[in-house]
């Protein structure tokens, strides 16, 4: 299959860890190893040809989660910042509260406790207290409610949220939806339209296999000039380019939440790495993903691990976590590093994050690893 010759990763290494930094394709090693040769030789004689490359990655990464319009895709240093931009852009009142859950990673918590001092209350859902997740958020939601913040697919559990339901919850209640979608972008089919999410946000260097650095944020295009801005500079208006002009205004597109100079290196890696998920296609991707995660699921708990992650495939994606029964869970960890299995240690568990290319032999080894 062509798309794995796009991998060169070492023989003795079986990768299960794309949901921390994933390896980069071949391709994006050539784009950075051009980009770099070209500013070495050249210095930025080729920026008309590097903007151009920016406007196809914002097109790329539209057409990823069924944004309406490459206007709508703003380029982040990372899902914090976009996140921040929500938290601090909006007009909260003393009394607000938002929801989310007490599965979230750091990214998607902090940002939120930061708000305590302008009065807004953060509240927590136990997402294994009620029938079903979305229901332990719902019972959370009271009129002060001014915003729902999720993450798409949670890092530790791997448990899909189902983003449509949440969605219309919010439409039906007035209440803004938040997404970090970085455990979904790259690894399962997403549409911004269909949840009807207000924020979306997401780093590309996990499903999405880019570098670290540069991220993606979503406002709908309704919202954008209701986010009171908090950061500005040369980028971020609308007459960009016009160094002698003295008034400004901010843009009117997603360009009005980047407010200097962009990552033209990570621009050009991440648009190489996207271009593949392109060509693969997305729905080969997330049935490839799927393929690996019930392969991994039924394994496991055959040979008597506690898998974490649900077996129901509308609710994991490429995340499966698990734990020994009855034995030291970081030993075993460490054990499959020595290994050359790289995976994570998450909440106490074992993670295994393979993607769509993650050969079935590699996946096999993995698991004779932890005598199956």
């Amino acid at each position: 299959m062509t798309y794995r010759n796009e991998f060169a990763l070492q023989d003795d290494i079986i990768y299960l860890n794309h949901a921390a930094v994933s390896p980069w394709p071949k391709r994006t090693v050539d784009a950075v190893k051009f980009f770099a040769e070209q500013n070495g030789y050249q210095g930025s004689l080729a920026y008309p040809q590097w903007l151009q490359t920016e406007q196809q990655l914002r097109h790329q990464l539209a057409a990823l989660i069924n944004a309406p319009s490459g206007d709508d895709i703003a380029l982040v240093k990372n899902t914090s910042e976009a996140l921040s931009f929500v938290a601090y852009g909006l007009p909260w009142q003393s009394g607000d509260n938002v929801v989310s859950s007490n599965q979230e990673f750091p990214s998607n918590r902090i940002v939120w406790e930061s708000l305590t001092p302008q009065g807004v209350e953060l509240r927590q859902a136990d997402l294994d207290s009620h029938d079903s997740p979305e229901d332990a958020l719902f019972a959370l939601v009271d009129e002060r409610t001014r915003l729902i913040a999720i993450s798409s697919v949670q890092y530790a559990s791997g448990l899909q949220m189902d983003l449509v339901r949440i969605g219309e919850f919010c439409r039906n209640h007035g209440i803004l939806f938040c997404v970090d979608a970085i455990q979904s972008l790259g690894a399962v089919r997403f549409d911004v339209q269909a949840i009807q999410a207000d924020f979306v946000a997401a780093d590309g260097h996990k499903w999405m296999m880019g570098p670290e650095g540069l991220g993606v944020f979503y406002c709908r295009p309704e919202l954008r000039r209701q986010l009171r801005l908090s950061q500005f500079g040369w980028h971020m208006i609308e007459s960009v380019g016009d160094f002698d002009r003295l008034e400004w205004e901010a843009a009117s597109s997603a360009r009005r939440f980047e407010c200097g100079s962009p990552n033209m290196l990570a621009i050009h890696a991440l648009n190489a790495s996207l271009s593949l998920l392109n060509e693969t296609g997305m729905v080969k991707v997330e049935t490839l993903v799927q393929d690996n995660s019930n392969f991994l699921i039924g394994k496991l708990t055959s040979i008597g691990m506690n898998v974490v992650t649900p077996s129901d495939p509308l609710r994991h994606a490429g995340i499966v976590s698990f734990a020994s029964p009855d034995g030291d869970n970081a030993a075993i960890f460490e054990n499959l590093l020595a290994a050359g299995v790289f995976c994570a240690y998450r909440r106490g568990n074992i993670r295994f994050s393979p993607h769509f290319y993650t050969p079935r032999h590699k996946l096999e080894h993995a698991l004779r690893l932890l005598g199956g």
